[in-house]
């Protein structure tokens, strides 16, 4: 049943389907060749039981704030003062990459937003100022992974919504690695650049009050993480009313910016609502994937499975993440979430894993998911910003960015307190 499943899966994916498609359709055949009874008369039961839950309000409230951000001239501002900052470094114009996707991170939740916008900004530069393409590529997807890792995330929410697990304190567990895992990603860059020289580019000076002038371009996106974040630990907001104050936020900094129209609104909107439609439409067939599968007997099965394999807690660790390196390269990211959580997550609580450190940990295995070929978001999202080349070059350019993840990964299982440690204290 496993394998059939597994097959059946990967050949729907083969065939092009649309994610949504391609789960709800597993669904359907899983029901016919395996149950006694007809499973899709509880379709609709399951479309309305996985659209109801009011935390699910985030999701189009996050991607409506990227959108605003995404037109309002946020990101030419911030990449420009990242510019003055970062670009000492070896490697140069690639950190402000690398910050200046951290940053906006903070605002959207959304990696393919911010891979976006921060590539319309930053990719004209890489042939002016003589850098390695597939390097600078590569910081451009990598980057724009932090968007579902630093809060507010997408992501976190729907594990939130999977696993009953607090959303605040995840939001809390995410801002460190997020730091850190840009830091890594520095790191990278700068190792690189030493090793050859003539990847790094030009180096580009700013003076001190040029710097400190810059700075006034990083308070927008900072003033609407405050917003955001603040207002839930402050009990001020929910999660979903936070999300709706940051879009009252964004619009006023599109307004102070004189990008705020009707014209702008109306794409805006138009695109919210297709992406909303798009993720919800994930959802509720993978709910359905997940009710079938359930009914059928197979979840209980796989977990009985991994029960049985008497893996100590390193080798099941060690297994997840391998699982999803490679899972990650079949599936888009959010169903992935949604139709593996549900069975992965109880097993690995039951040995003792805690639920927002692991939590953490899924993000970061999904992270890497958005860069490894050849379904990765991320790397489509860079090509298509493109006017030339091939996306064998951005695959290239991630491929030291998915090490720098898994080293993430190794430092937060031994030092577990780099996720933990923030909401032990504020919590």
């Amino acid at each position: 049943m496993l394998a059939t499943t597994l097959i059946l899966l990967l050949v729907l994916l083969a065939l092009s389907l649309p994610v949504a498609g391609a789960l709800g359709t597993l669904g359907l055949l899983l029901d016919q060749i395996y149950s006694q009874m007809p499973l899709t008369l509880a379709l609709g039961e399951v479309a309305w039981s996985s659209s109801k839950d009011f935390l699910l309000v985030t999701i189009p409230m996050f991607i409506l704030l990227g959108e605003i951000l995404l037109r309002a001239g946020v990101a030419e501002r911030m990449y420009d003062a990242m510019v003055k900052w970062l670009s000492w470094i070896p490697g140069g114009l690639m950190h402000s990459n690398i910050g200046a996707c951290a940053i906006f991170s903070a605002t959207s939740g959304s990696s393919v937003a911010t891979a976006a916008t921060v590539g319309t900004v930053a990719l004209p530069l890489v042939k002016k100022y003589g850098y390695n393409e597939r390097l600078f590529l590569g910081t451009l997807a990598a980057g724009g992974t932090l968007g579902i890792l630093i809060p507010p995330s997408i992501n976190l929410i729907i594990y939130a919504v999977l696993t009953d697990t607090s959303i605040p304190k995840l939001y809390l567990a995410g801002i460190i690695p997020g730091l850190g895992l840009a830091l890594i990603f520095m790191v990278t860059v700068v190792i690189f650049c030493l090793v050859r020289r003539d990847w790094g580019g030009q180096t580009l000076t700013a003076t001190w009050p040029e710097r400190f002038r810059s700075l006034i371009d990083l308070l927008p996106p900072l003033g609407i993480f405050l917003v955001v974040v603040g207002s839930i630990y402050a009990g001020l907001a929910t999660p979903t009313e936070a999300a709706s104050l940051g879009v009252v936020a964004a619009m006023v900094l599109a307004a102070a910016y004189r990008r705020l129209s009707i014209a702008m609104m109306k794409e805006v909107l138009e695109n919210t609502m297709r992406t909303t439609a798009m993720v919800m439409l994930i959802i509720i067939a993978a709910y359905f994937l997940n009710f079938v599968i359930s009914a059928i007997g197979l979840t209980t099965m796989l977990t009985d499975f991994i029960v049985q394999l008497g893996l100590s807690k390193v080798e099941m660790l060690i297994a997840i993440v391998i699982f999803y390196l490679i899972l990650g390269c079949f599936m888009e990211t959010l169903s992935m979430m949604i139709t593996t959580i549900p069975i992965i997550a109880p097993v690995m609580f039951g040995l003792g894993f805690d639920p927002i450190w692991f939590g953490i940990v899924i993000i970061v295995l999904i992270e890497m998911a958005l860069i490894t070929p050849p379904v990765g978001l991320n790397l489509f999202v860079v090509q298509s910003l493109r006017s030339q080349g091939t996306l064998n070059d951005v695959i290239t350019g991630s491929v030291p960015f998915v090490a720098a993840m898994v080293l993430l990964i190794i430092l937060v299982t031994i030092f577990p307190d780099i996720v933990l440690w923030l909401p032990r204290i504020v919590g």
